[in-house]
């Protein structure tokens, strides 16, 4: 069985998944509503300030990580015959625990300090913003590993 890293961690598959991932990076942040969906939405574009392509280098940076934590639930989906978007939104906080465990420990080690202000300001909510991005992720998986 090929994993999804071996499947979407290398070359083209990659370098379109990074930009799919972006895009849907920026649709989450995008509808996000109220007083913290102006919190959310004023944050990310403090990081997206940091530098042009940031974000996307994040993301490939996360990338290896994120596609190994996310197998074993992608795998277990497609054995059970459901599509990886209904999977992991019925897996949602499986998928965010996985996903945020990763970003702690980054945002942890990161040598900016912007970065690990903005992070620790917006974690507390982190978790309920992942579990509603559960499904687009999974359609973006879809979409690279049918």
């Amino acid at each position: 069985m090929t994993t999804l890293k071996e499947r979407l961690g290398q070359g083209d598959a990659r370098k379109a998944v990074v930009r799919d991932a972006c895009e849907v990076l920026d649709l989450e942040v995008a509808d996000k509503s109220g007083l913290s969906g102006v919190a959310i939405r004023g944050a990310y574009s403090i990081v997206k300030g940091i530098k042009p392509g940031f974000v996307a280098d994040v993301v490939d940076g996360l990338l290896d990580d994120f596609l190994d934590a996310l197998d074993p639930i992608y795998q277990e989906g497609k054995a059970a015959g459901q599509p990886a978007n209904k999977h992991l939104a019925d897996n949602a906080d499986r998928v965010a625990e996985k996903l945020l465990s990763i970003t702690d420990e980054r945002a942890q080690r990161s040598s900016r300090a912007v970065i690990r202000k903005t992070y620790d300001k917006l974690r507390p909510s982190a978790k309920k913003h992942v579990v509603s991005a559960a499904p687009r992720l999974g359609q973006l998986l879809e979409r690279h590993a049918p």
